[in-house]
């Protein structure tokens, strides 16, 4: 009989499950599955594209999160049995090795989910639309705002979170200029919200003389999906309108007619860029609605940053600088923040990055309190 105790470790982690739980309330996702269902049943749900979108995306949020919350109290219950058929009758070794690997990737899921209880902002259920735009450091700089993109791209794939690419602007040398992609999922604004900020790499850059170290940055930004933003109104006379012919690297043309889209908001200097869709119409839709919440977060931001002078707090919560990726000698990944870090660079860059996006959401929700 093979002897394994891990009921002390099961114990534990079923009581964090079921605080997480009470947190989440299935319950309450069920009524909403039950009503937007209801909404998508109706037959001329596609008479409004743009209604049905918001109706048919809400509904797959919430069925996604129910699924992760029952998947893992059946997969808690499934360990029950698969420690018991361990230590009874003919257990083996095999069982006890499955038994207690399904645990560690258990308490992995579930620290996981019990971050997503922590975002509690006003935005961040939401998906997400990521820019990432490169800034000092020439050929490095681009190729490492193109890293960044794959490795968030990466991070996606690896949680089966729905992306589009929604513009990318090539750099006449190597990597991009900058590139935007929305992030389709529940929370997907909480969750990397916290990845908003600078990011510098340092090298031996591939670009440069031999054996010369480079520093290069990038910068990352990350808003919310918003349903409407009708709270931000925008004059014609502020805003100028370009299009031109989507394109891919080396300026391929992928696209034969002007449907690309540029919108500068004169006032700020805001600038948003959307190709993703074929027609102009789509396209300026598009970037209407990112630019609009753009101003709606600038306006929010502004405001509490005044309230914030008013009460004395002047230091701002977030450092220009908030990771470093050392690419040479040490082979380190650091937050700045939270102190977080990881030796083995290549394995971030694949989207590893749920360690540091947990200990980020902890480091704020810390800071607030």
């Amino acid at each position: 009989m093979i002897e394994l105790d891990l009921q002390d470790q099961i114990a534990s982690l079923r009581s964090t499950f079921d605080d997480i739980r009470s947190v989440i309330a299935p319950e309450k996702l069920e009524a909403q599955i039950a009503d937007l269902s209801a909404q998508a049943g109706v037959p001329d749900l596609w008479d409004d594209p743009e209604a049905a979108q918001k109706i048919t995306s809400a509904l797959s949020h919430r069925q996604t999160e129910l699924a992760r919350v029952t998947g893992l109290e059946r997969r808690l219950d499934d360990l029950d049995v698969l420690v018991q058929m361990a230590t009874e009758g003919d257990g083996d070794a095999d069982s006890a090795a499955e038994a207690e690997a399904e645990l560690k990737d258990l308490q992995r899921a579930i620290g996981d989910l019990e971050v997503q209880t922590l975002l509690d902002g006003e935005y961040d259920e939401r998906s997400a639309v990521v820019t990432i735009r490169s800034g000092a450091g020439g050929d490095d700089a681009t190729d490492f705002a193109e890293m960044l993109m794959r490795m968030y791209l990466r991070w996606a794939e690896k949680h089966k979170y729905p992306v589009t690419v929604m513009d990318t602007s090539y750099a006449e040398g190597a990597g991009i200029k900058s590139a935007t992609f929305e992030v389709d999922a529940p929370y997907a604004f909480g969750t990397l919200s916290v990845e908003a900020g600078t990011h510098r790499l340092a090298r031996i850059s591939p670009f440069g003389s031999a054996d010369k170290r480079q520093t290069s940055f990038a910068a990352v930004e990350v808003i919310p999906v918003m349903e409407e933003a009708v709270e931000v109104e925008i004059p014609e006379g502020d805003i100028r309108v370009d299009v031109f012919r989507s394109s891919g690297p080396g300026g391929q043309s992928v696209n034969t007619t002007d449907s690309a889209v540029r919108i500068t908001h004169l006032p700020t200097g805001l600038v948003v860029s959307m190709q993703n869709e074929k027609s102009q119409i789509q396209n300026r839709a598009a970037a209407m609605r990112v630019l609009q919440t753009r101003l709606l977060l600038l306006t929010r931001e502004a405001e509490a940053a005044k309230k914030k002078e008013l009460a004395g707090t002047i230091t701002a919560s977030w450092g220009d600088q908030m990771r470093s990726y050392f690419l040479y000698g040490q082979q380190l990944v650091k937050d700045l923040r939270t102190g977080y870090e990881v030796g083995n660079p290549a394995t971030v860059f694949d989207g590893d990055l749920d360690g540091f996006i947990a200990a980020g959401i902890r480091w704020r929700k810390q800071d607030k309190d």
